[in-house]
């Protein structure tokens, strides 16, 4: 499956690359919105790309070998921004881009269970040598309260009690190891009615222990100050969330930074993916745009 990276001409007009700027990308993944910006910072402007998955960096290495003058790459979490921009020295970052969405690689290609389309083992890291912390151990370890609470906080799935209660009924019998055991669990508690929907029933809950494995709301928190902090003035931030959570987390945070007087937001509202580009990429129809300036 080939990547594709959602709202590109809309990340474009907001960073607004010039010549010789340097940005970070927190996310690189398949380098899409990267390789976009380093043909319009020509000739000296530089990309820092960060991601938690190794094996994403070392697939960036030779995808983008044409560029390698001019892009660093870093196996890290963005919750470090301001440690690794500090100890590359990367200065002054004129842009600063966090796409919160998965890569469609890291879904399927990854063999660490993020897709329920697929039987593999119940992990879920980015980076195993970073976190201990599977999904296995959440669903076979973890108590009903905390299964329940994560599937209905970061799932938004109604029926989280249900599918927690089946879950500790199944551990029971043997420890629950694959992501089609996970499915089947799911499958028996939803009602049949609403198995057929456009979105599978075990969305919600895979996306639920992807985000509580990887603490991937706690990171946007972290990421977010440390990102104005590093801008230079004038300096933009996009950020584009796929979550509910994500985006509020966002919108409440860039609210209070211009409260501060520190930045101004440049989206009123956030923005979306148009139709056209819903048809060629369907996970875009969740994405959000939001945009500020450093002042």
């Amino acid at each position: 499956m080939i990547h594709i990276p959602v709202l590109k001409k809309e990340v474009l007009d907001y960073l607004n690359p010039g010549q010789n700027e340097n940005f970070v990308d927190c996310t690189i993944g398949e380098g899409g919105h990267t390789k976009l910006i380093l043909e319009k910072n020509l000739p000296n402007g530089k990309v820092l790309g960060i991601d938690l998955d190794p094996a994403q960096i070392e697939t960036d290495k030779w995808q983008m070998a044409d560029y390698k003058e001019r892009l660093i790459l870093e196996n890290n979490s963005y919750a470090n921004l301001k440690e690794i921009v500090e100890k590359l020295n990367f200065t002054p970052i004129n842009g600063i881009l966090l796409d919160l969405g998965m890569s469609s690689v890291q879904l399927e290609g990854s063999h660490k269970g993020f897709s329920f389309q697929l039987d593999q083992s119940l992990d879920m890291r980015y980076d195993d040598k970073l976190n201990d912390l599977t999904a296995e151990k959440i669903i076979n370890d973890w108590p009903e309260d905390k299964i329940e609470k994560i599937i209905e906080e970061y799932g938004e799935e109604k029926f989280a009690r249900k599918i927690a209660k089946k879950i500790i009924e199944e551990r029971k019998k043997g420890r629950i190891k694959s992501t089609f055991q996970l499915v089947n669990i799911i499958k028996e508690v939803i009602p049949a009615r609403l198995q057929n929907s456009k979105i599978h029933c075990a969305t919600r809950t895979f996306q639920a222990l992807r985000i509580a494995v990887n603490d991937e709301l706690g990171n946007v928190e972290k990421v977010l100050p440390q990102a104005i902090s590093v801008l230079a003035p004038g300096g933009r931030l996009v950020v584009i969330s796929f979550h509910s959570l994500e985006d509020r987390t966002v919108k409440n945070f860039l609210n209070q930074k211009l409260k501060e007087g520190l930045i101004k937001i440049l989206t009123k509202k956030p923005i979306i993916a148009e139709a056209s580009e819903i048809r060629e990429n369907p996970r875009s129809r969740s994405a959000k745009l939001r945009v500020a300036i450093k002042i």
